[in-house]
């Protein structure tokens, strides 16, 4: 059965100090040396070096990270390689691809899209124009007989 108070706290009823002196002894922080994460490169150091880790002091000690300006981080908007031949089996449908020589051309930022994954399969031989692309589809696009041609400067990495 689990105990409710410590027997000193019950011994204790009524006492107004509990033990620890005159008013105002044990109550507010600075009984603890100050509040929060206030003196732990002072006097509080022994407690960083005790948890922190490998005794490097984070996450208790000094600054950690920047966080990267917005007009620097890039939105990824991607496409797999699958999804894409879907979308243009229905423009050649419509009509909508222009063609350069066999091959028809996708402008991914067109599409709305600014990255080229390499999920899904590809079996028509396209000249893609993307900021960026991961390696495995840039290989299965060229497997298909097509190629793809990366846009600099459009995104910031």
């Amino acid at each position: 059965m689990t105990r409710r108070f410590k027997p000193g706290i019950k011994y204790r009823r009524g006492s107004r100090t509990h033990g620890w002196g005159r008013v105002g002894q044990h109550r507010k922080s600075g009984s603890s040396g100050g509040k929060g994460m206030v003196g732990f490169h002072k006097h509080k150091w022994s407690y960083v070096m005790k948890y922190a880790e490998d005794s490097s002091g984070w996450p208790f000690y000094g600054k950690h990270g920047f966080k990267q300006p917005k007009e620097l981080s890039v939105e990824w908007a991607p496409i797999n390689v699958g999804r894409l031949e879907e979308l243009v089996a229905e423009a050649i449908a419509r009509g909508e691809l222009a063609k350069e020589g066999d091959k028809y051309v996708v402008d991914l930022l067109k599409l709305g899209r600014n990255k080229l994954l390499g999920g899904g399969k590809l079996s028509i031989p396209l000249i893609i124009y993307t900021p960026a692309a991961t390696r495995e589809a840039v290989k299965k696009v060229e497997e298909a007989g097509g190629e793809v041609r990366i846009i600099h400067g459009v995104l910031h990495r």
